[in-house]
């Protein structure tokens, strides 16, 4: 499988690294950067072949199968691999609003090629479990989740960046969103993005979440908690655990009295040993490019989670609860994430 990179940056890095990783045949033919320096720098130290500042000609060139885009614009770079029948993965966040996203989407044509974004904490074995026994119904309903991303950083704008792994994990345990209430807050963190934001959410199968982002909190943690009728499935780690993924051992259930047994049972006898992050999902990419089918995870799954963040900006910037169709087109917060803007600016 020959990859091409765009953007040759930390996020670079770490797929060059994860795509290495793999048990399975891959060479990185290029490495494209606006800056050239950069872009030999980092070819030179990855002992990629070529690098250049031109996509188009590198797709020329290199004749890579898939273009990994970790530069600071999506839009562009992805438009230019499709249009030369070059399938794509897109960093995270894939786009900065919802319209952007949408644009992405306009640009695959049908029958491929085709983009996948990078969301994956989806691929570990025990967020596959919990998704098969919840999707079984061994755990019963789902009543409450936590979602927190307790983090400490020089900057803020957390949901839009490594807050959105926790986000997306919990959306393909729980569904679609119905309603959110949310706060911002700019507490600490000079700029203009928020350095804390809180937020209550309803799903459409009933249960409600709490959402937390902070880059204010010295004892970093990652924590997902899933309340269900039977259980409580949670799942936490510190600060690497964006890149690092989720392992089954991070993983803990407790079942409910009288639920012991099936649940422990159940949990156990799952798919277990694959641990979630970026080599997890590029293997399932890889796949999907050699088999010319849709790519996991696609623009649509990737709608859905940026669909809430934009649903918080705006219920805590308009100070309102909102519902979906309040983030479609005609808003403010489908034209950017911050809508009309934060409150202190």
């Amino acid at each position: 499988m020959r990859v091409a990179v765009v953007g040759t940056g930390t996020a670079a890095r770490v797929h060059v690294e994860a795509l290495r990783a793999l048990d399975e045949p891959v060479e990185i033919v290029a490495g494209v950067d606006d800056d050239a320096g950069h872009a030999a720098a980092f070819c030179a130290s990855h002992g990629i072949p070529y690098s250049g500042t031109s996509l188009a000609r590198a797709l020329v060139d290199t004749r890579p199968a898939l273009v990994h885009v970790c530069s600071g614009a999506r839009l562009a770079p992805a438009s230019t691999a499709l249009a030369g029948g070059v399938h794509v993965l897109v960093e995270l966040p894939p786009a900065l609003s919802l319209r952007g996203l949408d644009d992405l989407d306009a640009a695959q044509a049908p029958g491929g090629p085709y983009v996948a974004t990078v969301f994956p904490h989806r691929f570990g074995s025990g967020a596959r479990r919990l998704r098969a026994l919840a999707g079984a119904g061994v755990l019963g309903r789902p009543l409450l989740a936590l979602c927190h991303t307790t983090w400490y950083r020089a900057h803020g704008g957390l949901m839009l960046g490594p807050g959105m792994h926790e986000i997306d994990l919990l959306m393909s345990v729980l569904g679609e969103w119905t309603e959110v209430s949310a706060s911002a807050h700019r507490l600490a963190r000079p700029g203009r993005t928020e350095d804390v934001s809180l937020a209550h959410v309803t799903f459409a199968g009933g249960a409600v979440a709490s959402v937390v982002c902070s880059v204010l909190s010295p004892r970093e943690e990652s924590l997902l908690r899933f309340d269900f009728e039977r259980a409580t499935v949670e799942v936490t780690r510190g600060r690497d655990a964006s890149c690092a993924g989720f392992g089954d051992d991070d993983w803990r259930v407790t079942p409910a009295p009288g639920h012991e047994s099936t649940v422990l049972d159940a949990w156990r006898s799952g798919e277990h040993g694959r641990r979630g992050g970026h080599g997890a999902q590029f293997a399932e990419v890889l796949a999907g490019v050699r088999a010319g089918t849709p790519l996991p995870v696609g623009v649509a799954g990737a709608r859905s989670t940026m669909r809430l963040v934009a649903g918080v900006y705006a219920a805590a910037f308009s100070g309102r609860p909102v519902v979906p169709s309040d983030v479609d087109p005609g808003s403010a917060f489908y034209e950017r994430m911050d809508g009309f803007g934060p409150p202190w600016s």
